[in-house]
């Protein structure tokens, strides 16, 4: 624990906008020093985190000793959500050799240099097979320092999120093991678990219409609006929208509705132009999420997506969250991005109870 208190700290690199920070915050953590490259995420994480050192620059350039410092010279955990867009079943068609898929490496190198207690690593299930290489050697070179690691793929619903979302968590003690956590939530509600939270749930505390961007900016942007903005839709997709079925997909929809590569037998994804149900988690927020073509992001009843605040709601971020940029593509790849919050909190509690254990 950190000199001078029982406050455990962390330390997160990949920080993105802060929803880790909000989970590692929650379960009891202080996070001294966070690091992350691009602008707009570092700019909400500082709105959101003004206790929090952020440094903006490439994490390979980051020096240990630094960090380490930060942190009384001894750290309980060191937290990274590295890129995962080159391990995506969503993008691996296009990303194989995505240049951001090394930087996994980075969590093995800074632990060499600072020897945290105890790491804390989330991912897509395609780092340990389409990333499998690197994987491995992130591994090997954590347990050659003495670290005890274990690894699963979670489903974030699972755990309270109203979402459906796979994550591969690792979890590496030094010279300890850490377990996963238990679910909170079931799909059905077995072993006397509360069922998977819904679109319904998350959404319930919204009760403003939602404008489109154009409509925003005459209002003095989607900040102005707290960022519950949608995309316009072009005529087309508004009618594929209007005969969208909520839960279903956009086999569902007339042939001549569809788009031209969507007709005449094509078998291939499935995960667009659709909407959500009202009683069903989510499907996975990406930072896709206000475009119909990019996921089923249809609103359950309304014509139109959904909106970034809900999104952001879906993503258990809290309600008055703020993020620091009147770019949607900027916003929309913060929210996507992020580790759910409260996902983020129950692995991080589980990470504390170990770290008390052994003390």
């Amino acid at each position: 624990m950190s000199v001078g208190t029982n406050t455990p700290t962390a330390i997160e690199i990949f920080a993105g906008g802060g929803g880790l920070a909000v989970g590692l915050r929650d379960a009891g953590f202080r996070t001294v020093a966070a690091v992350e490259v691009e602008p707009s995420a570092v700019a909400t994480f500082k709105a959101n985190h003004p206790e929090v050192r952020v440094f903006q620059q490439d994490v390979r350039t980051i020096d240990g000793a630094q960090l380490l410092g930060l942190a009384g010279g001894a750290l309980d955990v060191l937290a990274a959500c590295p890129p995962c867009q080159g391990f995506s079943s969503l993008t691996s068609k296009w990303r194989k050799a995505d240049p951001r898929n090394e930087l996994v490496l980075e969590v093995a190198r800074l632990a060499e240099e600072m020897r945290p207690r105890a790491i804390m690593v989330e991912n897509v299930p395609g780092l340990v097979d389409k990333g499998k290489i690197l994987f491995d050697e992130l591994v090997r070179r954590l347990r050659d320092l003495g670290y005890r690691c274990t690894w699963s793929v979670l489903q974030v619903a699972d755990y309270g999120v109203p979402q459906r979302r796979r994550r591969l968590v690792l979890l590496a003690g030094l010279g300890f093991d850490i377990s996963m956590p238990a679910p909170t939530h079931s799909r059905t509600g077995k072993s006397g678990l509360p069922v998977w939270r819904t679109v319904r749930e998350a959404l319930a505390g919204i009760n403003r219409p939602a404008v489109t961007f154009s409509e925003a900016k005459a209002l003095g942007g989607p900040i102005a609006v707290d960022w519950h903005v949608t995309r316009s839709l072009s005529p087309a997709n508004l009618e594929r929208l209007r005969h969208a079925k909520p839960g279903a997909v956009w086999k569902t929809m007339p042939e001549e509705v569809r788009p031209p590569c969507h007709r005449g037998g094509y078998d291939g994804f499935t995960n667009v132009y659709g909407r959500m149900s009202w009683d069903e988690p989510s499907v996975t927020i990406t930072a896709g999420c206000t475009t119909l073509s990019k996921g089923r992001f249809g609103h359950p009843e309304e014509d139109r997506t959904i909106s970034l605040r809900e999104a952001a709601l879906l993503q258990t971020f809290p309600p008055d969250y703020y993020f620091d940029t009147s770019i949607v593509e900027h916003a929309c790849q913060i929210v996507g991005n992020a580790l759910p919050c409260a996902f983020a909190e129950i692995v991080a509690r589980q990470v504390i109870e170990q770290l008390r254990a052994v003390a």
